[in-house]
């Protein structure tokens, strides 16, 4: 697959500049994945037709935690009144309403328990005070960070379920190396910032903020662009699709 031939979806970019060095990303169209399918299955189809050695794989969290079946419906969370109390407080930001929906609060109060959920949103309330935020998800752990869904303005088929991180994201991202040979990394990731949760062993010595640093502005998007997958491959020859940074004089 050839530069020009890489895909970038609206607003982004194929090329970015990460340490020196230029490099290309395209982004995976893929069918709108279901609960239950095979992360292996969907490489198989889409990634490896077109997967170069020393190319690097970043997955969605979302698509891995969906094949996984690692969803929780409405039924299962029902709001209380704390729930419904606490949401209120939540700061919203461009990337989605977050704890400020009641059922997801729930799921927080449920998985980490009320007491902890209370002490970490009177820290979070004193933090704000003072301009520090991301206190409350800091507090309460990726679980509650990390949980996509219960909303569906971008993606409806999502409003009524919402998906939890990946289990075990590196034994995920090991197991798509051995059986595939794809070099891969699972992040969560939107256009507030990125976080790695997992790599595959070949990436060991690659520290997670240079891997993060190939995807900073959010290649894959965060509706519904149905391209879970960003391919990234270094440019050996910068070309008009893949050019060299520009001199900062």
């Amino acid at each position: 697959m050839e530069y020009a031939d890489f895909y970038a979806n609206e607003g982004k970019k194929v090329a970015i500049y990460a340490d020196g060095v230029v490099y290309a990303r395209h982004a995976v169209k893929t069918h709108f994945v279901q609960i239950g399918e095979s992360y292996i299955d969907l490489i198989e189809k889409y990634v490896i037709p077109i997967y170069e050695p020393g190319d690097i794989l970043f997955s969605s969290e979302k698509v891995i935690a969906l094949c996984q079946g690692r969803i929780v419906t409405e039924e299962e969370v029902r709001p209380g009144i704390w729930a419904r109390i606490l949401c209120r407080f939540v700061r919203r930001t461009p990337a989605g309403p977050g704890m400020g929906l009641p059922v997801k609060m729930q799921f927080a109060i449920n998985h980490c328990g009320l007491a902890k959920v209370l002490w970490a949103a009177v820290c979070a309330g004193f933090d704000g005070l003072r301009g520090v935020h991301g206190t409350f998800y800091d507090m309460l752990g990726g679980e509650i960070r990390g949980l996509d869904g219960f909303y569906g303005e971008d993606i409806p088929e999502y409003a009524h379920i919402g998906i939890r991180i990946p289990s075990q994201p590196d034994r995920v991202c090991d197991e798509v190396w051995r059986k595939t040979g794809v070099v891969m990394a699972i992040v969560d990731a939107n256009d507030m910032g990125t976080e790695l949760l997992g790599k595959s062993l070949p990436l060991i010595n690659r520290p997670d903020r240079a891997l993060l640093r190939l995807i900073a502005d959010n290649p894959a998007g965060q509706s519904r662009q149905c391209t879970p997958f960003i391919l990234v491959r270094h440019c050996s020859v910068p070309t008009q699709s893949c050019p060299a940074p520009q001199s900062s004089r």
